[in-house]
């Protein structure tokens, strides 16, 4: 799938202008997604230096993206235009999404798995998944995560 990521809360916490810290295991979900062939498509407000900026901060981490606020990479880049243009993307992982940003254990589970909210959430109901969650915890679910 083509993946759009926004940034700012969703990669990293809120602090616009500046780069906020990283949200947990997001940088490292996100590496997980390219490995299982995922395109990521960085989709983001930031423009010039501050775009910039982001683009250093997840390379410095080892995740680069295919493209950056385009849908492809030899897509010429506009001109600062102001506005912004619709991408063409699979899915498109934002805080600003209807019911907020889920944690990146969660947003893995419904990419790979492809479950929906409704998938997820009902599945809180079902007690042996709650049970395997509650283990998983325990101990370390998001260890695998770690590189």
């Amino acid at each position: 799938m083509r993946i759009a990521v926004d940034f700012d809360g969703t990669i990293v916490e809120h602090a616009y202008p500046a780069i906020g810290k990283e949200i947990p295991f997001a940088v490292s979900t996100l590496k997980r997604l390219q490995e299982d062939r995922h395109k990521l498509i960085l989709w983001s407000v930031r423009e010039g230096e501050l775009l910039d900026e982001a683009v250093q901060w997840c390379k410095e981490r080892g995740l680069e993206f295919y493209a950056v606020n385009r849908d492809y990479p030899e897509e010429e880049a506009e001109k600062n235009n102001h506005f912004s243009r619709k991408l063409k993307a699979d899915l498109f992982i934002d805080d600003r999404n209807l019911g907020g940003l889920p944690d990146w254990g969660s947003i893995y589970e419904m990419v790979s798995r492809k479950l929906t909210y409704e998938d997820l959430y009902a599945n809180d109901n079902d007690d042996a998944y709650n049970s395997r969650h509650r283990s998983h915890r325990k101990r370390g679910l998001f260890s695998r995560f770690k590189k």
